[in-house]
């Protein structure tokens, strides 16, 4: 009888552990928290930084803040590296991730997205006097990338003999090694590479060309479809009012694209 009962159990776990994820309600949930915890990256600006006081800005910092208020909660900010934002999601020590969350196939298959916010763009950058005009260019050459990121997932694909990918685990430290010469190349946004060139003026750092180009959503954990159903009511609403764009140009230098507007539309 006991060996039936210890059977039983065990083809209960098995069954159990096969069947798909309860569905959440992670909106109830946050507003009777009282606030919604962000996973936020401080190490992307000008997606998120801090400033020369030390406090915390960027353009996804103001876009939760933006979140936070709308849903009339506090906003508590759980910081996080590129690598470890699904992690944190999934082990729910963020209810969502706000951070250059590119909108993957990849991710897809463990969590969720909004409908896209903003999209962001990956360049080449390198001194001038260093001749890279396409992909092929990069055989042989060390090339520094932020782990985790869409600009790694895409180097580690290219077709490209030779090429030694350098990973680090935030873009500041990428940005770091790329300014003191321990690569000559780095694949980066171009608003930092700008940042980059401008305080580094004797190295010359220019863009060479466009690597990748991604659109970037809200990621939550999977089966939380009423909290799904309000960021995307809630994104299309701040594209269609404005507010997500004029926060995006204060910090890119440039509006959205007409790809994510017209979602707001």
């Amino acid at each position: 009888m006991k060996r039936r009962t210890l059977l039983l159990a065990g083809l209960g776990a098995i069954v159990a552990g096969a069947m798909p994820a309860a569905a959440q309600d992670g909106l109830a949930a946050i507003k009777a928290a009282g606030k919604i915890r962000v996973a936020l990256e401080f190490g992307r600006p000008p997606w998120g930084y801090k400033d020369d006081a030390l406090k915390p800005t960027g353009s996804d910092y103001e876009t939760a803040s933006l979140l936070a208020r709308d849903l009339g909660v506090m906003l508590e900010i759980v910081e996080v590296t590129g690598p470890n934002r699904v992690p944190f999601l999934v082990s729910n020590r963020a209810d969502v991730v706000i951070s250059t969350f590119s909108i993957t196939p990849e991710r897809q298959k463990v969590i969720d997205f909004s409908v896209p916010y903003a999209s962001a763009v990956q360049f080449v950058a390198a001194p001038r006097n260093l001749a890279l005009a396409r992909q092929d260019d990069l055989s042989g050459k060390r090339v520094g990338v932020t782990r985790g990121t869409t600009g790694d997932t895409v180097l580690s694909k290219l077709p490209v003999p030779g090429i030694e990918i350098v990973r680090f685990d935030d873009e500041s430290t990428n940005m770091t090694a790329f300014a003191s010469g321990q690569v000559d190349i780095v694949v980066q946004e171009p608003a930092v590479i700008t940042r980059v060139a401008q305080q580094n003026p004797t190295k010359e750092i220019e863009k060479k060309f466009v690597i990748a180009e991604f659109d970037v959503g809200i990621g939550l954990r999977k089966r939380d479809d009423t909290l799904r159903a309000y960021l995307d009511d809630w994104v299309r609403t701040n594209l269609k009012n404005g507010e997500l764009n004029r926060i995006y140009e204060k910090f890119q230098g440039a509006p959205l694209s007409q790809k994510i507007l017209v979602a707001g539309d």
